[in-house]
């Protein structure tokens, strides 16, 4: 009985430890090197379109269908979004805080005042909110990372 009991005690203990190591989602990474997301957000069109891993702790992720997160920089305040296609990946919620490794590839984009405010008006109908014009200040640059693997601690 007593025999039973430790080897119950450790086969829990041990599949305990194996469940809170690191999770892999979507490919495996490839790319080797890190790049600094203050690197990225310092001059963006020098990453635009080039595969990229960056790391650091999850600030925030989608509360919908869990299709993006957002990784915090080295550098305070900032951070950089990680977006997959809906559905491919899903990051639980309770990711937030822990730390992540991810790969993909960067986009920057930037969309005009009219396109800002086009846009606006169809996310404001669809959530039957009113939305402003005036609100829309001018263009945005977009940044993010296509994500199309991930590890989160």
């Amino acid at each position: 009985m007593r025999t039973s009991l430790v080897v119950f005690a450790m086969l829990f203990i041990v599949g305990a430890a194996l469940a809170g190591g690191p999770k892999t989602y979507g490919k495996p990474i490839t790319v080797k090197e890190f790049t600094k997301i203050s690197d990225i957000l310092a001059k963006p069109e020098a990453y635009n379109g080039k595969r990229l891993l960056v790391e650091g702790n999850i600030v925030d992720v989608c509360s919908e269908r869990g299709c993006w997160i957002k990784i915090g920089s080295d550098k305070e305040f900032q951070s950089l979004t990680f977006k997959v296609d809906d559905g491919v990946i899903v990051f639980p919620l309770t990711a937030k805080g822990k730390k992540a490794q991810g790969e993909g590839v960067l986009s920057v984009k930037t969309y005009s005042k009219e396109q800002l405010i086009e846009s606006g008006k169809k996310h404001a109908e669809k959530e039957k909110k009113e939305f402003d014009p005036a609100s829309i200040k001018g263009p945005k640059t977009v940044i993010l990372l296509k994500g199309e693997g991930a590890v989160i601690d």
